[in-house]
């Protein structure tokens, strides 16, 4: 035990000392929080940019659609014809819209065209046809001697609450934090054990071809070496992990008060808009705050949280042994690329079932991958949020733990014999005559 402790101790601080530990410790955390920052100003921007377009309207029948908004202004040249107005709007304008003379409204939709430079995007055509549609409809309505007004007002949003046979209540947003929730750890846990798992790989790697594994081992046993290294590296993982979750909640801090006083600053335009709009915005988004906080109550906090200790551990422990063997079975980093595969394919079809547990968290594709041992650490958090049977999580975290032993055992053989192993590649076949030995 001594041996060991000494091992994680060398692991560990050869890991935090580290110069690009340090330095990816530190850039990190500003580097997510910069990325995000630039995103949301990017969309920002996008969604600020306004667009001129022109269109002709020969039917007569659709003018009063093309109503001003915050992104696209529409300009009628429908008395120029549509060759003079594509003239103007190679020039002047993002596009042009044409609107044919029709014989009735059956035919309408047949030959309406946009023209211009650079092909639009699928949200703007998409608007412009959701308007189209719509007034087409009423157009239709009209010629069936409906009136269109009553019939717009019997239109009604139905918004579904849902609740379990316990009583318990849930709504959109609830399902939105479980989402974030069940994604955001499960992607955590993905991306922990390919940084930290490849990172016992060249460790392994490195001592072995500087011979230095020949003499650790003359006064440790393979296996002790192994635990170590994985130990060592968990650990550092686990401060650069802490370190990054509370410098990020320090920057998201500083920001929130930064945009607070901006807010505030800019409190005056909110004053001259509409009282009843502003007093309908303020109870909207004191309604969501509600919901959220009342929603986030209803999160199994606390099965979340020993969950994901349990499952972080389990799946970094067996796929850091694996990574341990195959660095032990190989002499440089590139010939670790004939193992990677079929190491990495299950936790891509982890993250890749997670898509559909959100969808459907209790079929039987979202139980039967929670309980594989291989992708149960991803795909059972993602799951957990939306509340899984105490069997269900007891049964996959036997499995994962009777997994967790296999494997160790095969990796420590594997270790045992391909870290003094030099000068040849080994093949799968050798490295089932290794498990043997």
């Amino acid at each position: 035990m001594g041996k060991l402790k000494l091992i994680i101790k060398r692991e560990f601080f050869a890991k935090v000392k580290n110069k690009s530990f340090i330095i990816m410790t530190i850039l990190s955390p500003l580097l997510m929080v910069g990325f995000g920052s630039l995103i949301v100003f990017l969309n920002q921007k996008n969604s600020e940019e306004v667009r001129t377009i022109a269109y002709v309207d020969d039917s007569q029948l659709l003018d009063s659609v093309f109503v001003n908004t915050s992104s696209i202004k529409y300009v009628n040249l429908t008395a120029l014809g549509i060759d003079e107005a594509r003239n103007q709007a190679e020039k002047l304008y993002y596009g042009v819209l044409y609107i044919p003379k029709i014989d009735s409204l059956n035919t309408i939709s047949k030959g309406i065209s946009f023209y211009s430079e650079d092909t639009p995007s699928l949200s703007l055509l998409g608007d412009i046809e959701n308007k189209l549609e719509k007034k087409i409809r009423d157009l239709k309505i009209e010629q069936l001697n409906f009136d269109v007004a009553k019939i717009k007002a019997t239109e009604t949003n139905v918004d579904i609450v849902t609740e379990n046979f316990s009583g318990e209540k849930s709504s959109k947003i609830g399902s939105v934090l479980r989402m974030i929730a069940g994604g955001g750890f499960g992607y955590l846990i993905f991306m922990f054990i390919i940084i930290y798992g490849t990172s016992v790989m060249r460790s392994v790697i490195e001592e072995k071809t500087s011979r230095i594994i020949e003499v650790i081992i003359s006064s440790v046993k393979p296996f002790q070496l192994m635990l170590g290294k994985i130990l060592g590296n968990a650990l550092a993982g686990i401060l650069q992990f802490i370190i990054w979750a509370i410098s990020i909640g320090l920057i998201l801090t500083v920001l929130a008060y930064v945009f607070n006083i901006e807010a505030a600053s800019s409190g005056s335009a909110m004053g001259q808009m509409n009282p009843e709009m502003v007093q309908q915005m303020q109870q909207s988004s004191v309604t969501d705050l509600q919901v959220a906080l009342a929603e986030l109550k209803n999160l199994p906090i606390l099965t979340m949280f020993f969950s994901f200790i349990f499952y972080f551990l389990g799946g970094y422990l067996i796929y850091s042994s694996i990574y341990a063997a195959i660095g032990a079975a190989v002499d440089s980093e590139t010939d670790t690329q004939q193992f990677m595969m079929p190491v990495l394919m299950p936790l891509m079809i982890a993250i890749y079932v997670g898509f559909s547990v959100i969808e459907n968290p209790h079929g039987p594709i979202a139980l039967g991958f929670s309980l594989f041992p291989l992708t149960s650490p991803i795909v059972m958090l993602m799951r957990i949020p939306f509340g899984v049977p105490w069997w269900q999580i007891a049964v996959s975290m036997a499995l994962l733990l009777v997994t967790f032993v296999g494997i160790v055992w095969f990796a420590a053989k594997i270790y045992r014999v391909g870290i003094l192993m030099y000068g040849k590649k080994p093949s799968y076949k050798e490295l089932y005559k290794w498990l043997k030995y």
